[in-house]
């Protein structure tokens, strides 16, 4: 008969000398421990909530490591406070508590000895006392060691639940002292409540804490997630049966037998108005009440646009002969399509102009801001991101704004400053970019704008949709209310380069050239059938081809249909940084598996009213404080601060999605394709890759892919009813 042999656990007790590896995201850590005799110990394991100069008893075993020898792999840890004067320099200048370094610390405990840790605790006033602290300090100080030792409660509680030391923080951050009152009573209200917290991790909380796994509850939150799921691709509807299926299969319960629980949470949740049923083609779809009334008000707002009388009369003879004709030496004659678009915008409350690159979209903007500005009209120019605000600038030379800060975030009611009760003071609103406007940023614009107001929405309707959900300039065009002006000739400028050719090309469902008579050898394809490969490739532009082009590294971006595989974002992240930006010793901190280092870029992934920072935007590390556990990064002009618990609203971005390129030119842009990228492979998106580069565009990967991806007109049909809004009496029940 076998048995297994026994582990027999120790127990050590010491003092944590430093920390040789701390994971802010999951709390495993490796330390040098003082034990016994001082002999130094390498102690390893997840002990979240634990800095150098605490004294702690561990239990658990030794172990060899083939590489460092003996270590003590901990799996239990008790904490008691620093009980020698070099054990509180050390645990206070651990960086545990913001305002207080190395040097801070060394100041307080020579100033007030062993009683340091009261002071802060109970009269920090005093901390004055010490030469350089002042008031700010001095309220950093003790706000930060009073949410330490909140946290440190929450942080018992979950360490039992298996809940990583990050969430803990920040649930607190979100709840503050009701954190655990909020757990016990719905732990999946974390799930609606919280950004980056999914189902699946709430769902775990939930059993450990004792929820059955068929009660209502849970049932609730697995359709109101499902629901939301569904805007990850785009739409705001979920067929009613499918809505079913999904949920039982999120849950991991079988539909027949629950059907009875199932209908009963979603009678709940309808009841409390939390949901809404749509009936079309008699199909039942299922929505979130805020997605129906957001789809509904944009529809809704379109329509009194539409209805309202223009104020502004402008003599359209006069304009088509003045749109039609150079008024100097250095205007640029129209061709007709543009000539129509202008007046198509003076006209029309609402209009769209679409075009690919190089048909003249910014030269119809620039001459109908001559317009606007000759008859003295109030105009604002916007575009959803930074980049495209930029680009829309450098292109008209006017003062361009993201939609965001157009409309001015105001903290005190959480919403935009800027909305039906306080509409923008303007004539004409012109909109670039706005294939990438998803259904919720409409409708606070909408909102925005007084009825008398013109709107011009210009864009490229064959690039990806937006990221967020909703179909919105589509769906507009397809309503076929709306005047919409397309332009289709390519000026000769821009017939000079492959990039453009092709990308027209490619629209066309043709496949792109390497090399056309009279045109800039600026698109090259790189045939290779292993992506395991990539990296030896990069190398070589990045080192040969790109410098004899005049492009630096900084200026180029790798654009990927997926985020994993040898041909995705992370792993080509991971190459990238170790080619372009790899010092022999890199300050930098390590998150969810991903090493962070100064000078990196990084993009943001999430709006964050917070820091004024939105989904999309790149910036730069410029620097790592350890002491106040921040990340600091720089985008443009402004300075972002991410607190070590906030980094997963950034990743590197040396390589990010196509389709979280939207809106951005690059100079050198890298696309990688590959037949493992299959389910991504369509027309529009290769479009859009292609459209992003300015001075040069790099495609590796296989011809076969490129052939399917161009091949593939069909998209993915969203599930929105803005069309069905605008044109019918549609209504929700």
């Amino acid at each position: 008969m076998d048995h297994k042999p026994t582990v027999e656990i120790d127990e050590i007790i010491g003092i944590i000398e430093r920390f040789l590896f701390q994971s802010p995201e999951n709390g495993f850590c490796v330390f040098v421990l003082t034990h016994k005799k001082n002999e130094p110990v390498t102690v390893r394991g997840t002990l979240p909530n634990i800095s150098a100069g605490q004294q702690v008893t561990l239990q658990g075993v030794w172990v060899m490591h083939p590489k460092f020898g003996k270590q003590f792999e901990a799996n239990k840890c008790t904490t008691s406070l620093p009980t020698s004067v070099v054990g509180l320099k050390k645990y206070l200048g651990s960086g545990l508590i913001k305002g207080i370094g190395k040097i801070y610390a060394e100041k307080l405990v020579n100033h007030f000895g062993m009683d340091v840790l009261e002071v802060i605790d109970k009269t920090p006033f005093r901390l004055k006392e010490v030469p350089g602290i002042g008031h700010g300090r001095v309220s950093k100080i003790a706000t930060a060691w009073k949410d330490q030792k909140s946290i440190a409660n929450i942080m018992v509680f979950l360490q039992e639940k298996d809940i990583s030391p990050a969430l803990a923080t920040k649930i607190y951050k979100k709840y503050g002292q009701q954190s655990l009152e909020i757990l016990q009573e719905n732990p999946y209200r974390l799930a609606d409540e919280m950004w980056g917290i999914g189902f699946k991790t709430a769902d775990t909380l939930a059993q450990k804490m004792g929820f059955d796994q068929t009660s209502v509850k849970r049932f609730r939150a697995g359709i109101l997630f499902t629901i939301t799921q569904g805007t990850n691709t785009g739409n705001l509807y979920v067929e009613l049966q499918k809505l079913r299926e999904n949920t039982c299969k999120l849950l991991e319960l079988n539909l027949s037998e629950h059907e009875p629980k199932i209908k009963h949470a979603l009678h709940e949740l309808y009841d409390e108005e939390k949901i809404k049923l749509l009936t079309h083609d008699d199909k039942h779809y299922i929505t979130l009440s805020q997605y129906y009334y957001t789809e509904k008000g944009v529809s809704k707002k379109i329509k009194k646009l539409l209805d309202y009388e223009s104020k502004y009369t402008f003599d359209l003879n006069e304009m088509y002969q003045f749109v039609r004709t150079k008024q100097n030496e250095y205007d640029v004659e129209l061709e007709e399509e543009q000539q129509k678009g202008i007046l198509s915008c003076l006209e029309n409350k609402i209009s769209i102009i679409t075009g690919g690159p190089g048909t003249g979209k910014t030269t119809l903007i620039k001459k109908l801001l001559t317009v606007l500005e000759n008859h003295k009209l109030q105009y604002k120019l916007a575009a959803p991101t930074g980049r495209a605000a930029k680009r829309m600038f450098e292109g008209t030379r006017r003062t361009a704004y993201t939609i965001h800060r157009l409309l001015e975030f105001d903290f005190t009611n959480m919403g935009f400053k800027y909305n039906e009760q306080n509409t923008l003071k303007i004539d004409f609103l012109i909109i670039d970019e706005a294939s990438m406007i998803d259904i919720f940023l409409a409708h606070g614009l909408l909102k925005a704008l007084p009825y008398n107001t013109h709107i011009v929405f210009i864009g490229d309707v064959d690039q990806l949709p937006s990221v967020g959900a909703g179909n919105f300039l589509n769906d507009l065009i397809s309503s076929e209310l709306v005047n919409t002006t397309r332009l289709n000739k390519i000026f000769r400028q821009a017939q000079g380069s492959l990039i453009t050719v092709n990308a027209h090309r490619i629209n066309k469902g043709e496949f792109p050239t390497s090399y056309m008579s009279g045109t800039k050898k600026d698109f090259i394809f790189i045939k290779e059938e292993n992506p395991e490969k990539i990296p030896s490739h990069l190398q070589t532009i990045f080192k040969d081809k790109l410098p004899k082009s005049g492009i630096l590294p900084k200026d180029t971006i790798v654009l990927s249909p997926m985020h994993r595989g040898a041909a995705g974002t992370q792993k080509i992240n991971y190459d990238v940084q170790t080619m372009l930006n790899n010092p022999k010793k890199p300050k930098q901190i390590t998150y969810s598996g991903t090493a962070f280092r100064t000078l990196d870029p990084v993009m943001q992934i999430r709006n964050n009213y917070d820091k004024n920072v939105f989904n999309g935007d790149i910036g730069f590390i410029q620097d790592i404080d350890f002491e106040e556990r921040e990340l600091i990064v720089t985008f443009d002009t402004r300075i972002v601060r991410y607190g070590f618990d906030e980094m997963n609203e950034i990743v590197l971005s040396y390589a990010i999605s196509i389709h979280k390129s939207q809106g951005s030119e690059y100079p050198a842009v890298i696309v990688p394709i590959f037949v493992q990228h299959f389910t991504l492979l369509q027309r529009n998106l290769i479009y859009t890759a292609v459209t992003r580069a300015k001075k040069m565009c790099i495609f590796i990967g296989q011809v076969k892919a490129l052939a399917i991806a161009i091949k593939n007109n069909k998209g993915i049909n969203r599930q929105t009813f803005l069309k069905e809004f605008l044109t019918t009496d549609l209504e929700c029940r």
